[in-house]
């Protein structure tokens, strides 16, 4: 089931690959590679005197020319740059590094930090092979499909606060406000992220019926689409069942690289009109993909009739969500609030 790639992997204090052990010193200098790398401004840096060192930090690993998770990973990133705020380029850093140097240069990673609306506080960085592969080992964000297929690489990121020597794991597709309050709180201690959060009790919203249509374009849509909000990295998708059919559809939100590939014409203008930012293929099973249109439908049904409560009813169950997989859902949804 698609929805176990979204689980939360919230290991505190996690151990470093060949990392001091239990009473040993923190992980620094004598740990951590102090190669060199470029930022997507051309300008030259080493990892960790210029990068970790007394600071708290995010660190991901991307490609340019992904077509699997790194653009979602890098538009729900740039949501929880926003939901940070002003802590970003001051209190903590992002740092995305190209697990492809030879074709992301400095240029190329500035063009796509621009489609993302990269603020300051966030460097997109390139270098050698060998050191990057270097550093994602020292990080434990290693994958072995990495040399033969970079679309395997694990949608993952370390943050780490370097002077108390806490690092833990993150997915970099979780839920963008639990990840903002998680890595707020994680690197820069409670009080701080409690005067920056705290709210009544009566302020905080009621959980909602998050059923398998909404838990899927929570998770893999609203990163860059809304509904009746506006556009954002991509269409506003309110009334898309409408603008297009239903079997064009469902084979662009099932393969999108593929009909990019077979120069659709529809997908070839949404390319080009919405930055040349590439929809990821999730590998969304069909039910899935029909679970997600009948979401879609019923939101559309919702704002013509908003007496009518659409949107509040579950959604008919498919095949493939019995009620083993609806149980799943709603654990990691509620992991991820």
């Amino acid at each position: 089931m698609w929805a176990c790639r979204l689980a939360v992997w919230a290991l505190g204090g996690v151990m470093l690959p060949g990392a001091p052990g239990i009473g040993a010193e923190r992980w620094g200098a004598d740990y951590f590679p102090d190669v060199p790398l470029v930022t997507q401004d051309g300008k030259e840096v080493r990892f960790y005197s210029d990068l970790l060192k007394g600071k708290s930090v995010v660190v991901n690993m991307i490609y340019t020319h992904c077509q699997d998770t790194c653009p979602l990973s890098t538009a729900n990133l740039a949501r929880v740059q926003r939901l940070l705020g002003e802590q970003m380029g001051k209190d903590i850093f992002f740092y995305s590094i190209s697990i492809d140097p030879e074709r992301d240069t400095p240029a190329v990673l500035k063009a796509y930090a621009a489609k993302f609306h990269v603020g300051p506080g966030w460097l997109f960085l390139t270098g050698k092979r060998e050191d990057i592969a270097l550093v994602q080992k020292k990080l434990g964000l290693w994958s072995r499909s990495d040399a033969k297929d970079p679309d395997g690489h694990l949608s993952s990121l370390m943050a780490g606060n370097e002077p108390t020597g806490q690092w833990m794991r993150q997915s970099t597709l979780d839920n963008p406000r639990f990840l903002a309050m998680k890595l707020s709180s994680f690197l820069l201690g409670w009080q701080k992220q409690r005067e920056a959060t705290a709210q009544s009790y009566t302020a905080v919203k009621p959980i909602e019926n998050l059923e398998a249509g909404r838990y899927l374009f929570r998770s893999a849509c609203a990163a860059c689409h809304s509904i009746g909000q506006g556009e954002a990295l991509g269409p506003d998708l309110q009334g898309v069942t409408h603008r297009r059919s239903r079997d064009w559809l469902r084979r662009f939100i099932k393969a999108p690289d593929e009909l990019l590939a077979q120069k659709d014409p529809i997908a070839l203008e949404l390319f080009a009109k919405y930055n040349q930012v590439q929809m990821p293929n999730l590998r969304l099973g069909d039910d899935d993909v029909e679970v997600l249109i009948r979401y879609l439908e019923n939101q559309d049904a919702a704002r013509q009739n908003p007496e009518g409560q659409a949107d509040s009813q579950p959604q008919p169950p498919s095949p493939a969500h019995d009620a083993q997989g609806t149980q799943e859902l709603r654990k990691e949804s509620r992991r991820s609030q």
